[in-house]
C-alpha cells in the first residue's frame, strides 16, 4: 500500500526507478482527500482527469520523457488559473465558466508534468489570514478543527499536513503561504520579488509574491525550481531561472533573531519552542543573537497598502454585488475605498524606512530568525470585520495581529522559508529570512535545521484522523 505522505523527493527516486506508478500514488492522494473531506480543503476536484493524466505519466516514465514534476499531484491555490477548470477565488462573484488561459506560475507547473487533482480553498479574494467563505465554508486545522489552517493558502496547508498532496502552490501578500505553513506544520517559501512569475496586475504590487508549499525543505526545493524563472505573461519575472543549491552547512553563519518583531505580544508556547529553535542553531555551529528592531507603524501601513490594492480590485463587485461578498472582503475593500490618498504614499514611506531599519540591524549577518505566527492559531470561522482579537489580555489587530509575516512582504527582495518549530497540540513556525535574493541561503539552513530534528511527519507525528 502506498504511504500518501510519501516525499517527492522519495516518490521522484521510485518513480524513476519503476518501483512506483505515478498511478498509485494518485489514488492514495485521493483516498486521503476523500478520508479528510470534512476539513474542506478543496473547492474544485478533477480526481477521474487525474487519474488519467497519471496514466500518460506512467507511461512517459518508461518511455524515458518524464519531466521534472512528472506525475506529480499538485494542488493548486483557487486564486490562480488553470485553462478548461473554473476559478472560484473564494467567492460567490465567481463565474463557474472554465478557464481559457493558465496563470504564469501554474503554467510552469503544470508544464514540468504536475498534475492538479484539486484546487484548494482560500478566504473570499484571498483578503484574510484564515480561510473561510460564502462560497465553501469553512476550512478547518487538521490538527485541532476549531481552528484555522491560516490563510489564504489554507487548502494548501492542509491538504499537504493530511497526505491529500504532495506537492502546492500558494501566493503569498501579507503572510499567505507562511500563516498556513505555520499553522499546519508544513514548510511555505515566499520568494524574493521577482523570482517566480505573477498574475497581472498584482505581478506590479511588491508585496504580492508565489511559491511553494511542501512537507519538507527538499520538496519545497524541488517545486521552487520548476515555479521559478520568466513567463511570457510577467515581464517583471526574473531571468535566468534561479535553481537552488542546498549543499554546505551553517557552521559559523552569523544569525540573529527577534521573538516579536516589536509589532506586540506573542504566546507562551510560540516563545518556548522559537528559543528552542534557535539552540538547534546554535547546536549546528552558528552564532545567534538578538537584534533590537525599531519599527513602528508596519502593521498599520501594511493594512492601508493591503487595503488600497483590494479596494481597487474590488470595486466592480463592491459596486454591483456587495450582498453576495463575504462579510470580511466587503469591510476590507470599503476600509480602502474609504482612506485618503496620502495613506497609500504614507504606507510606501514606513515601508522604505522599515526597510533601511532591517538592512542596517542585520548588517553583518548571515540570516534573521523569527516566529512565523503570534500565537500558533485563532478559531477557524474568525471574521476580522466582526471579532475582536486578544493574546495574553491584549487587543491586537483582528487581521495581521497575530501574523509576523507582513513585515517581509514590505521587505520583499528578502527570501523567507517558513518552518515548523513544534505540532502537537497546534503547529507553530519560524520564518528564516535572507538577504536581498538570496535564496540558497535559507535553503541550505531550512535543510541543516530539518536535518537536525529528523522530519516532521513520521508515521506517528501526523494529524489525527478528522473522523
Amino acid at each position: 500500500m502506498v504511504d500518501a505522505y510519501l516525499s517527492a523527493t522519495d516518490a521522484l527516486r521510485a518513480f524513476r526507478d519503476g518501483t512506483l506508478s505515478p498511478v498509485d500514488l494518485t489514488r492514495a492522494l485521493i483516498a486521503r482527500a476523500e478520508a479528510t473531506e470534512t476539513l474542506n480543503a478543496f473547492s474544485f476536484t478533477h480526481f477521474d482527469a487525474a487519474l488519467s493524466q497519471a496514466r500518460a505519466a506512467e507511461a512517459r516514465w518508461r518511455a524515458g520523457t518524464a519531466r521534472a514534476l512528472e506525475g506529480f499531484c499538485v494542488a493548486i491555490k483557487d486564486s490562480g488559473n488553470v485553462a478548461g477548470q473554473p476559478t472560484s477565488m473564494g467567492s460567490l462573484t465567481a463565474s463557474d465558466a472554465p478557464q481559457t488561459s493558465t496563470s504564469p506560475v501554474n503554467d510552469h507547473v503544470l508544464a514540468a508534468g504536475a498534475i492538479c487533482h484539486a484546487r484548494t480553498a482560500t478566504p473570499e479574494f484571498s483578503c484574510a489570514a484564515v480561510t473561510h467563505s460564502r462560497r465553501w465554508g469553512v476550512t478547518r486545522n487538521p490538527w485541532d478543527p476549531a481552528l484555522t489552517p491560516g490563510g489564504s493558502s489554507g487548502g494548501a496547508g492542509v491538504a499537504l499536513a493530511t497526505g491529500a498532496a504532495t506537492l502546492a502552490t500558494g501566493s503569498d501578500i501579507g503572510g499567505s503561504i507562511r500563516i498556513p505553513a505555520s499553522c499546519c506544520g508544513v514548510v511555505g517559501y515566499k520568494p524574493p520579488r521577482g523570482r517566480n512569475p505573477v498574475d497581472p496586475p498584482f505581478n506590479l504590487d511588491p508585496y504580492c509574491h508565489t511559491g511553494p508549499l511542501a512537507r519538507s525543505v527538499s520538496d519545497a526545493a524541488l517545486l521552487q525550481d520548476v515555479m521559478c524563472g520568466p513567463h511570457p505573461g510577467d515581464p517583471q519575472a526574473l531571468a535566468p531561472a534561479h535553481r537552488l543549491s542546498l549543499a554546505g552547512g551553517i557552521q559559523g553563519w552569523r544569525i540573529g533573531y527577534s521573538l516579536d518583531l516589536n509589532l506586540g505580544p506573542i504566546d507562551d508556547i510560540v516563545r518556548h519552542r522559537t528559543l528552542a529553535a534557535l539552540d538547534v542553531f546554535r547546536d549546528l555551529g552558528a552564532t545567534v543573537s538578538e537584534i533590537a528592531l525599531p519599527w513602528q507603524g508596519v502593521t498599520e501601513a501594511a493594512l492601508d497598502h493591503l487595503r488600497t490594492i483590494f479596494a481597487g480590485s474590488l470595486a466592480v463587485e463592491l459596486r454591483d454585488q456587495p450582498d453576495r461578498l463575504t462579510p470580511y472582503a466587503r469591510r476590507f475593500a470599503q476600509e480602502g475605498a474609504a482612506l485618503p490618498l496620502h495613506r497609500y504614499y504614507d504606507a510606501l514611506d514606513t515601508a522604505a524606512r522599515a526597510a533601511s531599519d532591517f538592512g542596517q540591524a542585520i548588517d553583518g549577518f548571515d540570516l534573521f530568525l523569527c516566529p512565523t505566527t503570534a500565537v500558533p492559531a485563532i478559531a477557524a470561522d474568525h471574521d476580522q470585520s466582526r471579532d475582536t482579537l486578544r493574546i495574553g489580555g491584549a487587543v491586537v489587530d483582528p487581521m495581521l495581529g497575530w501574523v509576523l509575516t507582513h513585515p517581509f512582504n514590505m521587505l520583499s527582495s528578502h527570501p523567507v522559508l517558513s518552518v515548523p518549530t513544534g505540532h502537537a497540540p497546534c503547529p507553530t513556525g519560524l520564518q528564516i529570512v535572507g538577504r536581498p535574493w538570496r535564496d540558497d541561503d535559507v535553503f541550505c539552513a531550512g535543510l541543516a535545521y530539518e536535518t537536525a530534528l529528523g522530519g516532521w511527519f513520521a508515521p506517528d507525528a501526523r494529524p489525527p484522523d478528522p473522523s
